[in-house]
This record gives structure tokens, sequence and C-alpha cells, in this order.
């Protein structure tokens, strides 16, 4: 299962507890050749959660998908502000995540 599916199936889980956002990071070049930055700091978390009264950053990653660093970074400074983040490789873990008690 790719990166993408995870996400897809997360995004659907969490539909029932909240607003779940793909946020965009990094750059890409379009099919005409235009290079694009989408304008968010680099290690951004892929879906941002909204709750009741709470968000939620997640970063989605495969089983064997690898964190870098400026992604654990940005899970810690979200942390250290008082918001739930973290690592889901699964629903279960997205659903933890959200749920937390911080």
């Amino acid at each position: 299962m790719t990166e993408t599916d995870i996400m897809h199936l997360i995004q659907i889980a969490l539909s029932d507890h909240g607003v779940t956002l793909r946020l965009n990071v990094g750059e890409f070049t379009t099919k005409d050749g235009r290079h694009i930055s989408s304008g968010l700091p680099k290690g951004t978390s892929d879906l941002l959660f909204i709750g009741h009264g709470y968000i939620a950053f997640i970063e989605v990653k495969t089983e064997k998908g690898r964190i870098r660093p400026e992604q654990i970074k940005f899970i810690n400074t979200m942390r250290k502000l008082g918001h739930r983040a973290g690592v889901a490789r699964s629903i279960e873990d997205a659903l933890k995540i959200i749920q937390e008690d911080i």
C-alpha cells in the first residue's frame, strides 16, 4: 500500500470525527515545466485535522517509510505549542493522534 493510499483511508476514517485537510508541501514541476513551491515550511505534516476545539497534525508514512529530520522537528514544535501531532502508518495510528490527551 502506498503512502497516498494510507492517507486516503485515514481521511475517510477521520471524517466521522471532524475535518481533515491535505497539506501539500514541497516542490514539484508541472507538465509544462514550471517549478512550483507550495509555500508551507519543509517538514509540515501531510494532514491537518480539525476537531471539536482542537487541531492535530498527522504525518503519514508507509510501514517502512522514514521520517525526515524536518518532519520530526515540525511534530515536536506543534506538540510544544500544545497541539496533537504524530506519525500515522495506519488508521489506528491516526485515531490515536486525534484522540490523545495532551
